[in-house]
């Protein structure tokens, strides 16, 4: 299993730790190459108007919106969170536009409100350190979202189908309940798309 950290800029370290201690190989992604050989897409935290000024530069946009249309599982921490959005609060244009939410960036406060909180994650546990960092929220979902978690009336935490979004740092902290999760998301995917190819061939 190859999971994908995107490696441009922000919060990468810590995620490729956490995969590794799940016993999955990390492979940072710089590269349309480095694409090619991954299971799932973890887009982490940072800043989200300098990683989309850095996918355009290193021309990964598209790629990844390619790897979308595959079925491929993309996780979206903070940052991250706001690249996976079609629509965000106050700007014409998103950036991949892949989950069908709408997002409002810095919802949270600026940096020096920075934070952490235990929350209740549907279908993971409770008491899930959340780390909060200049955190968007998503103020509104489409049809097919499952919204897991919220925190002060606002949701945190949301999936739809292979994409998963969180408003934290799930990566900041001890907690690996989380990126479990997203890589039994991407097992789900693996197995599908194994048997599929399988049954292609066999017809």
């Amino acid at each position: 299993m190859k999971i994908g950290v995107l490696a441009l800029q922000g919060a990468v370290r810590e995620h490729l730790q956490q995969i590794q201690s799940l016993g999955c190989e990390a492979i940072e992604v710089k590269s349309l190459k480095d694409l090619t050989e991954i299971n799932g897409l973890v887009l982490p935290g940072g800043e989200s108007t300098t990683m989309k000024k850095l996918l355009d530069r290193y021309q990964l946009l598209e790629p990844i919106r390619a790897l979308a249309q595959q079925g491929v599982p993309m996780f979206g921490t903070c940052a991250g969170l706001i690249l996976l959005a079609k629509e965000i609060v106050g700007y014409d244009e998103a950036h991949l536009k892949l989950m069908d939410i709408v997002i409002e960036r810095n919802s949270f406060g600026r940096q020096i409100h920075s934070f952490e909180a235990e929350i209740t994650v549907n279908k993971i546990g409770i008491d899930i350190p959340a780390v909060f960092i200049r955190a968007p929220h998503i103020v509104s979902v489409g049809p097919h979202v499952e919204i897991l978690a919220e925190y002060d009336g606002r949701i945190v935490l949301a999936r739809e189908g292979q994409y998963l979004g969180c408003s934290f740092h799930p990566e900041l902290t001890d907690d690996i309940r989380l990126m479990q999760y997203f890589i039994d998301m991407v097992n789900d995917f693996s197995k599908y798309y194994t048997c599929k190819n399988e049954q292609h061939i066999v017809h």
